[in-house]
This record gives C-alpha cells, structure tokens and sequence, in this order.
C-alpha cells in the first residue's frame, strides 16, 4: 500500500509539473528542393521519448514538453533525416521549421520515387493498418477512376463492369462489405440497393491521397469489414506555393477504334498571408466504347452430360462521360484554429444500346449438334445519370492540452434511369440452330436466323426507374494531452449522428398484343426497325435493332394500357436509417511500444417502408417495418518499435456491416403457380453481420523507398446473410417458394499478405533509376447455407462471395531525368459469384482468374511539361465467368485495348 500511495503521489506531482511547467514546441517539416510539405514525417524529441508524424501540411505539434535542451529528431523515407538542438521555454511557443535535402531533381517530385515516398511515409506514421496512394502515384498507373487507382493496394481488388473499375474488394470481402468516405464523410450509394459506392463515379483527377484502413480504431465508424475506403480531395496546403495542373488526353478503344476527349485542370493557392487557401480542381471524359458478349447464365443440364439449354448473344455499345468538380476552401486565422470546406459533384451519364440473339432449346443440347430453337431478337437502351454531390465543413481548435475537431456534412446521391427500352422483343423459330465449345461459345445457325423478315414483334417492355440517397451528419472529436513526459499519451473521446434516407421508385410498362391494339400485321416485322449488320468479334451476330423504329410504335399506343402495375409498386421503397454513436479512447507511449485502446457504441434506428402484392387476392398490401440495433464494439491496437527499420503491428478489433437496402426492402409478392403457392420478399428483419478481427503485421524499411512488410489476419463472423428459399419450412409450410434473404451460421475468414518495394539507389548508373514494387494476399474462408429439402434442413459449406484465394499486383519502373517507364500486373483468382442452386454446386457461378498487364510511358520534355503514353489490357484479357467447372461458360465477354495519348503541364 505504501508503495502504491508512494507512486499516486508522484504521479500527482509529475502531472501538477507537466501541467505548471511546460512549453510548446510546433513546426513544419519540407523538402529543401521542392518546399513541399513532407506528410508523414516522424518527428521526435529524443530525450523525452515523444513522438509524433506530421500531418498533410508537414505540420507538428508537442503540446507539453518540459523545459529545457533536447534534441529533435526529423525522420522521413526517401528524404533523410535530421537532428538539431532545440530549447525549450516554460510557458512559451518554440516554432521550429525543419527541411530535409531529399531528391536533388524534379523528377524525384512528380515521379514514381516520390510519390511511392509520400505514401509510406504515412503507412509508417499510422497508428493502424493503412494502405495509402498519393495523387503523384495515381499518374503513375493507367487509372482512371478511384476503383482502378485503387486495385494497387495490398489486399484490394475490383469488380469491373464493360471492362471499367467500378466497385473494390477488401481482403477479399464484397464491396457492400467496405466503406468508403469522403473528405471524412460517409458517401451515399447511387444504385438503388446497394450501400457500395461504386468508385467509377469519382474521377481521379480530384484526389490528393486515397486511403485504405484495415483495422479500425474505436474513432472510425464501424461499418467495414474488409476494410474502409477514406477519399481526400486538394487542399491549398497540401503545397507550399500556387500549383497548377493541366493535361488532356486522347483515349482509342481497339474494340470499336474510337478515339474519346478528355481534359483535367487542378489548380490551388493561399492569399491574405497564408491564411486562406483555395483549391479548384476538374476533369471531364467523354468516352466511347464497346463490348462482346456470349453467356448462358448458367442454364446447362448436368444430368447425364453438359447439356445447354440456352445461350445468348449480346453486342454493346456504350458512351460514358464523367464530370468531376471540386472547390475545397481553407482558413487558418490564427495558430489554433483551422477552418475548411470541401465540395463536390460528380456526374457519370452512361449511353448504352445492348442488341441480343437468344436462343432457346426444347431439350438440352450437346455441342456440334443442332436442333430447332426459339430465338429471340432482342434490343435494350437506356441512358442512366449518377450524381454524387457533397458538401464537407468543419474544423480544429488546439489549445495547449485540448484539441476539438469538429464536421458537418450534407451528401446526396441519385441514380436516375428516365423512360428506356429495358427490351424490345422479335421472336421466331429456327432450325437447325447448333454451338460449338463450352467456353466462348459459338453458335452455327441457318441464314434464316440472320434474316429480319422471319421475325415479329412479341412484347416492348418499358422501364423508368429513380433512387435516392440522402445522409446529413455531425460528428466532433475532443482529444487530452496526458502530459505525462516519461509515458506520454492522450485520451480522446467523440460523438456522431446521421440521418440518412434511401428511397426507390420503378415504373414498368409492358406492351404486346399488338395487334388486338390495331396495329398492322405488316408494322410487326423487323424489316422495318432492322439496321445494320453489328461487327461481333465472336461469331456472326446479324443486323441490330434500332430504337427510333421502336419508341414510334410505343408512343402511338395507350400507356395506361400497358402500365405494369405490379411491378411499378413491389419495388418501390422508402428505408429512413438514423444514427447516434459515441466512443472513447486513448493511446500511450510506453518505450518503443504504443498502445490505443477503446470502444465505440453504435445505435441504429431503422424505418422501411414498402407494398406488397398478392396475386390470390389481387390487393396491394402496405409494409412497415421499424426496429433497432445496438453495438459495442471494443478495440486494442499495438505498434512496437523493434529497431530503427522495423515495426511490428498487432490489433484486436469489433466491426459490423448493416444488410443492403436491397435485402431490407420490405415489399413482397405472392404468387399461384399449378396450385401452389410462391412468395419472394425482402427481410427488413435482418440483423447486421458481425465480425471480430485480429491482426499480425511487420514492416521492415529497407531504407530510401524501401519497404519489406507481411500481414496475418483472421475474421470471425457471425449473422452472415444470403439468399435462402424457406418454403416448407416454419412460418412458410403453405408455401412451394419462399425466396428471401435470412442470417446465416458462422463463417471465418483468414489470410496472409505481403508486400515489397524496392529502390535500386545502390546498382550502379544508369539502373538506379529501377523500382520495383509486388504485393501478394492469400486468403481462405467457409461460410454454411441452408435449404429446406422435404420439411427437413439441408446445408452446405461454401467460400464467402468475392473472395479470391489470391490477389497479387507487380510492377517494374524505371525513371531519369529524361523518361519514365512503368509495367504493371495485377491479378485476381477465381470466386464464387452467386450461389444459383443452394442444393447443387454443380450451378454455382464464379467468377474466372483474371490478369491484367497496364503499361505506361512518360516523356519529361521540360520539368514542367510531360507527354505520356498509356496502354491498358496488352494482352486484351477477357471477362469471364463459369457454371460449377471452368469449361462451362456462365458469362464470357471482351473489350479490347485501350491506348492513351496525351500531355500534362505542372507548376509548382
């Protein structure tokens, strides 16, 4: 007891002097040759032992140190490192300016070095487990949106949709599993049912850094189970001076051989003394391009050999064009107080005009045969518009122990699909229609199937559809210096609330029977929409349909009449999700160790609001569905340092991900098929899926841009949600088909990640100029299903959707003075897509291997002025997915390269 009172009582008097003697030490730390803020730096007062890394400005702050002379120690990969002899006074402010002698050229500034520096230099300072891309590094790469930018990262690896980046996977985790912020606010999602952010909307050009937390701290929200996607957008303080960036670009599509515009500025400065800044940055891609398809969706017999039962043809052709605007606004009127604003708006408008043969067999059929089938001529065309816009304010107060950082948000996104073709339909039936192959497969058909005048329009089926994500938040972090000199640390605590609302609405009409509706026998024909023959790279296609031919017909009959009532109410929605969360946290320095404790409590309140529809009793029924869930969510990080070079990481932690609005839309249908009764419905009843994580990390710094690191983790999961039939069972005995989404067993997730850069600096001239970066992650995981088979359960094990067993990205670069040069590879294995039949793995469709081969090539004609080329997809590298085994095409569809041409202009 003496001794505990004994060291109360010292502690109370080394925390009355930290607090009655101290001073304040701040700075800045910049590259010498650039006068660029070095963010990332680590920055320390040796004797003490205090630590800390400067920020995105270079800026550094110890808020309590005690009098006296120490030596401060400047730290930063690829910069070096300096040491200088500081005093401090009692109740004083030392401010200290530091510039590190790092690249003694501008290439090392704007090139592949630099901007690998820029990006482990934070990775190092992290308290977590943080991947980071700098804006330099996503010029570095073919990219052209965030998801593409983003696939470089250890652990990450992208959905693609014609060919383009959309969506991002995690540590193998689909992307309605991953969060992605902006500006430190939560993005809303376009589509209708989803919660992922699809990343193809947000161009590159307005970025500074991307980055990816794979441990979350008890601050973060808690909504990510790979991993949380944090956006930032230019500050004018991300650089010492006025900085401009110009460049346009042409882009050629092998495919289609047309050539699409695009142009990018960014352009920020300070003003008043350095105390406003202001950065305005953007860009504009109006791309055209196409696609080939042939895909079954699956339908192969498997009873006693592979039988197709159906196949389809399908030709794209697509514009995309993307604009990206940002205003981000700064003000700092004093040393303690930051203020800012971010913005941003981003339109994505997507043309796409889709013809299609498919072909349809009585039985199934073998290849190399052939039989009579019904074809199917069809045409799809639509135009859809996603806006994301945001607005972003907030700020820092720094007094001399406590610090408040507090934000405001307001974010919007919409998804709008105005009246649209979703399938014009000419039907006929052909002889002697066969295939060949099981994989791209081509079909053999008589003239006849190529001939308009044999087929007549069945049905045009019309669609307008538009969704809506609102989310406004609030949020403030409130953090303590402990002041304790010999275990320095803080405590921190904080709070948020969001409203956010989603909202969907779908119109169909369906019109056939044309000619009950007066129309002529001769107007049916498809003679008269026929246009010219496609140019299909995968067989012979036929003539395509055009739409004018169409959307005449249309708006010559009766919309009333062929409103599809049904169907334009079931899945309409209204899902309101309210917010509170608070945590509490601190971090202590204890030697070479740093420990970051905490826990954070999350409370949602749901809304969901629908209609169903009864077909027995022909009525409309209104759904409404309210309820709740809590979390704790507690936390522990670790970061040792074992020597000068090595670190090692380790961290116990609690996320969660919420169903998809898709899975907690409440409306439903009933149907009668043969006397017996189906329903399919969402489930707003769905608890949030659950997982506690752990993580083993070491990093080794080779030194210049240098990096050796290798990750463990392991993922327990609990609630895991898919898609279920439950007729026969429970509440759903009276019914044959209950298709719906339920929570699941366990399921577990785990894997190991590596990682490695390497700077050539020590081979002689001229290979110096060699970089080398590879990372690879291996993964595994099980997750248990159930069906209802005779009143009695049934279940299998099978791999967490979108989990590759392996991810792996390569790339070598060289850079001078004159040039510089970049191969890259990034490469996915296969994964399980959708399960098709829970009873029947055999229909389990996945997604194919996947190798990608990028080049760049830059030309420093000027230290401002740079011509680049870029070529995407050399080996001209497919989509495909598969049905059971690899043999039996699900989906196949190519794209063709991509080359770049273009210039870009910087000063700085």
């Amino acid at each position: 007891m003496w001794k505990l009172n004994t060291y109360l009582l010292l502690l109370g008097a080394g925390l009355c002097a930290s607090v009655n003697a101290a001073g304040r030490v701040e700075g800045q730390v910049t590259d010498a040759d650039s006068r660029l803020p070095l963010a990332g730096a680590q920055v320390k007062i040796e004797e003490l032992g205090l630590s800390q890394s400067a920020g995105r400005d270079g800026r550094f702050l110890f808020p309590q140190v005690a009098p006296g002379q120490y030596t401060l120690v400047v730290d930063y990969l690829g910069a070096g490192s300096a040491r200088l002899v500081i005093d401090v006074v009692d109740e004083q402010t030392l401010r200290q300016s530091v510039t590190l002698t790092g690249p003694t050229e501008r290439i090392e500034v704007v090139g592949q070095r630099g901007s690998l520096s820029r990006s482990l230099n934070r990775q190092r300072a992290a308290d977590n487990l943080v991947s980071v891309i700098s804006a330099d590094a996503l010029g570095q790469f073919p990219d052209t949106n965030v998801s593409e930018a983003l696939q470089r990262v250890p652990g990450v690896s992208i959905e693609r949709d014609q060919g383009e980046g959309r969506f991002v996977r995690v540590r193998g985790m689909a992307p309605d599993y991953n969060a992605v912020s902006m500006n430190g606010a939560r993005l809303p999602a376009p589509e209708n049912d989803r919660r992922a952010v699809a990343l193809d909307v947000i161009p590159s050009d307005l970025l500074e850094t991307l980055e990816v937390t794979k441990t979350l701290t008890p601050d973060m929200d808690a909504d990510s189970l790979g991993g949380a996607v944090e956006v930032k957008s230019l500050s004018a303080f991300d650089r010492d001076d006025t900085y401009l960036n110009l460049s346009a670009e042409g882009s050629y599509d092998s495919q289609t051989e047309n050539t699409s515009p695009k142009l990018a500025a960014t352009y920020s400065d300070r003003y008043a003394d350095d105390k406003v800044g202001m950065a305005l940055a953007l860009s504009w891609y109006d791309r055209e391009f196409g696609s080939d398809n042939v895909e079954t969706g699956g339908k192969w017999d498997f009873d006693d050999a592979a039988l197709l039962e159906e196949v389809e043809q399908r030709d794209y052709q697509i514009q995309r064009e993307r604009l990206g605007v940002g205003v981000n606004l700064d003000f700092r009127p004093n040393d303690n107080n930051d203020l800012y604003l971010r913005t941003l708006y981003s339109r994505f408008t997507d043309d796409e005009t889709r013809n299609a043969n498919v072909v349809e067999w009585e039985e199934g059929q073998p290849q190399d045969s052939a039989a009579p089938a019904d074809v199917t001529r069809e045409l799809k065309s639509r135009t859809e518009e996603q806006e994301i816009a945001s607005l972003v304010g907030g700020g820092e107060w720094r007094g001399e122990r406590w610090t408040l950082n507090y934000q405001g948000s307001w974010s919007r996104a919409e998804a709008d699909k105005p009246r649209f073709i979703d399938g014009a339909k000419f039907e006929a039936g052909v002889e002697d229609v066969g295939y060949q192959g099981t994989r791209d497969i081509r079909l053999t058909a008589p003239d006849a199937f190529y001939d308009p005048a044999e087929f007549e329009l069945a049905e045009v089926e019309i669609g307008e559809s538009a969704a809506r994500d609102t989310l406004a938040e609030g949020k403030f972090d409130v953090s303590r210096d402990l002041g304790l000199n010999r275990y320095p640390g803080a405590i921190q605590f904080g709070g948020k609330y969001s409203a956010r609302e989603k909202r969907n609405r779908e119109t169909v009409w369906i019109y056939e029977d044309f000619e009950e509706q007066g129309v002529d026998p001769a107007r049916l024909s498809m003679v008269g929409y026929a246009g010219s023959e496609l140019d299909y790279q995968l067989g012979r296609f036929g003539p395509g349909i055009e739409s004018a031919g169409v959307w005449e017909l249309v708006n010559s009959l009766s919309a009333d009449d062929a409103l599809d009532e049904v169907e334009s109410t079931i899945n309409d929605f209204d899902i309101d999700e309210d917010l509170a969360a608070g945590y509490l946290m601190g971090h202590l320095d204890v030697g070479q160790l740093r420990l970051l404790a905490g826990v954070r409590y999350e409370r949602v309140d749901r809304d969901a609001r629908g209609y169903g529809y009864n077909d027995v009793t022909e009525a409309f029924e209104p759904v409404r569905v309210e309820n709740d869930e809590e979390h704790w969510l507690p936390g522990v990080h670790l970061k040792y340092q074992l020597g000068e070079k090595t670190q090692i990481r380790g961290a116990w932690s609690n996320t969660l991900v919420r169903p998809t609005f898709g899975q907690l839309a409440p409306g439903f249908l009933i149907e009668e098929d043969d006397g017996d009764l189906e329903v399919a419905f969402g489930n707003p009843e769905l608890q949030s899926l659950e997982s506690m994580n752990w993580d083993l990390a070491i990093e080794h710094y080779l030194g210049g841009v240098s990096v050796l690191s290798a990750n463990l983790f392991y993922k327990d999961i609990e609630n895991f949600i898919y898609r279920a039939d439950l007729g026969g069972w429970g509440a759903y005995t009276d019914f044959a088909v209950a298709d719906t989404f339920v929570n699941g067993d366990d399921a577990e997730l785990y894997g190991a990640e590596l990682a490695y850069v390497q700077q050539f600096t020590f081979l002689p001239e001229p290979l110096q100029g060699l970089l080398f970066s590879a990372n690879a992650t291996w993964s595994d995981s099980t997750a248990r299903i159930d069906w209802v088979d005779d009143g009695q359960r049934q279940g299998r094990d099978i791999p967490l959707p979108s989990q590759s067993d392996l991810t792996a990205n390569v790339s070598l670069g060289y850079e001078n003075a004159y040039v510089s040069l970049r191969l890259s590879a990034a490469y996915k294995s296969e994964y399980l897509v959708e399960v098709d039949a829970l009873d029947d793995a055999a229909f389990d469709i996945y997604e194919d291997e996947h190798l990608q081969w990028d080049l760049v090539a830059k030309g420093f004609v000027t230290t401002d002025f740079i011509v680049y080329f870029k070529a995407i997809n050399l080996t001209d590298e497919p989509f495909y997915t598969y049905t059971g085994q690899s043999s039996y095409n699900a989906q196949y569809e190519q794209y063709g390269r991509t080359f770049q041409l273009g210039v870009q202009y910087t000063n700085f």
